[in-house]
């Protein structure tokens, strides 16, 4: 199952093989690890769009997309074990399946890092505008200030999404310049989103009111194709709060005993967090209630709709959760805990950034490894003299996903980068199947238990959960893709270094970059 070009799997893994790792984690190490990079934007910021498509069904929403993730983790566990060098899901399907479909996969994770630093910056944006500027200084930024055109809980009219435009260009000077985040910083974030999560649960689980989860499937299990609404559409776009398990995976070159411990910290921080997460959707439902708002047909408004927008915008809806831009700080004001809801806010206002440098470092290490490649313009890949950065693709990037914040509501976004993120993970399991049967004897330091039954689960999962996102969604993958199979064609494949017999590593050259520590999304 070729498509173009293979890159030689032993010349990538040149790379690793000049590396020592000293194997120090064990199953709890990697288990935390997981936990502090999962727990991120998705569960602060999604959980009121999750509500509009579900209601009380967001509950059973994690739970799917929780599952999907664990199958997919598993078959990632295995080919990252076996090809521990950068480049990601772009790296593994150069070495299996061929240099098109490695493209393709490339091209996706791009639009999958980009659209996600987007959603990030527009769900800080929320709690910057609602915590800092309206709780805690009595500012009210103006609608127009406050959203773009079209946002979730906003007025209609917005005109642009300032706070999201700022802090996605000054993240993108900061990740340009060379500054990292130290492990100790990253750890006490992580200890910060886990604290205030832990404390919205202990506080919301006590004043849950069972009546307030009826009817549990107001839209249904299935709202219907391209609507993204019901249980499983909710799934397809929370699926953005799991996203980051990958992390666990890259580190099994420094786990003890990975065939035993790699799926242990993978299956057990993905089992805690939809657990927490269904716990943090419970305490937010079962409080002031979560049902949605409801249009012609009963049928909800779509997350992020002018629709929704202007029934938001209405005294009788004010209060209600899927109207808010910061909803876990919000229930937390609505039950009387003010004060603890501006710390929550607070929390998500200083852990969130560095959620989107995360987020547009793992892009530029893309773009990197492709330019690096010969498929994109090694200009792209340019690393500056003083500050040895990739300064040129950050850039671009950065006013990309500047953009996107400033005009797209954070629904619409998460779903879009969704699509990438399904694609890829679908197209890691093939790889993985792929090379069981093409190169058996290779050693493995992780191996996925009944891949015949696990690998098609994944895909499967993938698919299933790609074809209940909103048609706009859907449809934007393909879109892009056909965009990049021109500039495939009209440029990488003649570039390619691997078409004109250069099969060098080059992986080796981003450790030059300036590095940072991997995040959550």
């Amino acid at each position: 199952m070729h498509f173009g070009r293979i890159k030689p799997l032993d010349a990538i893994l040149e790379t690793a093989e000049k590396k020592s790792l000293h194997r120090s984690l064990g199953p709890v190490q990697l288990m935390l690890f997981g936990i502090g990079c999962i727990i991120g934007t998705g569960i602060f910021v999604l959980t009121a769009a999750g509500a509009q498509k579900a209601g009380p069904g967001l509950m059973l929403a994690f739970a799917i997309a929780g599952a999907v993730c664990i199958v997919a983790a598993l078959c990632y566990a295995e080919i990252a074990a076996m090809i521990p060098v950068a480049g990601s899901a772009y790296t593994y399907s150069y070495a299996t399946m061929g240099e098109f479909l490695a493209w393709t996969v490339g091209w996706a994770l791009v639009l999958e890092y980009a659209i996600a630093a987007s959603a990030v910056s527009v769900g800080w944006s929320g709690y910057f505008a609602g915590t800092i500027l309206q709780e805690g200084l009595g500012i009210h930024l103006p609608a127009w200030l406050a959203a773009g055109p079209v946002a979730l809980g906003g007025a209609p009219g917005g005109l642009i999404n300032l706070p999201a435009l700022v802090i996605a260009l000054l993240v993108t000077w900061l990740l340009m310049i060379g500054t990292s985040e130290s492990a100790k910083v990253n750890a006490i974030l992580v200890a910060i989103k886990v604290t205030a999560l832990t404390a919205f649960i202990v506080l919301t689980l006590p004043q849950v009111e069972l009546d307030r989860f009826n009817p549990f499937l107001p839209a249904g299990v299935f709202g219907g194709f391209g609507t993204g609404v019901g249980a499983v559409g909710a799934a397809a776009t929370i699926f953005f709060a799991y996203v980051g398990f990958d992390a666990v995976s890259t580190a099994a070159e420094e786990t003890r005993d990975p065939q035993r411990n790699v799926p242990i910290g993978l299956v057990g921080s993905l089992l805690f967090c939809t657990v927490f997460y269904i716990l943090v959707a419970a305490g937010a439902i079962g409080t002031i209630g979560g049902q949605p708002i409801m249009g012609p047909g009963g049928v909800p408004f779509p997350a992020g709709s002018e629709e929704l927008a202007r029934q938001c915008a209405m005294p009788e809806h004010a209060a209600a959760l899927v109207c808010s831009n910061e909803a876990l700080a919000h229930v937390l004001r609505q039950i009387g805990f003010s004060g603890i809801g501006n710390l929550l806010g607070i929390a998500a206002f200083v852990a969130l950034p560095s959620v989107i440098l995360v987020l547009l470092f793992a892009q530029t290490r893309i773009f990197f490894v492709m330019s690096r490649d010969g498929l994109l313009p090694e200009v792209l890949s340019k690393v500056h003299p003083k500050w040895h950065t990739p300064y040129v693709v950050t850039a671009v990037t950065g006013v990309v996903v500047a953009i996107g914040a400033a005009f797209f509501p954070v629904g619409q976004l998460a779903d879009i980068a969704n699509a990438g993120t399904l694609y890829a993970f679908a197209m890691v399991a093939v790889a993985v199947m792929v090379l069981r049967r093409s190169d058996p004897a290779r050693g493995r330091p992780f191996r996925v238990p009944a891949l015949w039954l696990v690998g098609p689960l994944a895909i499967g999962g993938c698919v299933f959960l790609f074809v209940n996102l909103p048609t706009a969604a859907m449809l934007m993958l393909p879109i892009w893709t056909v965009i990049g199979i021109a500039i495939y064609a009209f440029y990488g494949y003649r570039k390619s270094h691997l078409g004109k017999g250069r099969v060098e590593v080059h992986e080796t050259e981003i450790e030059d970059i300036e590095p940072s520590i991997p995040g959550t999304e």
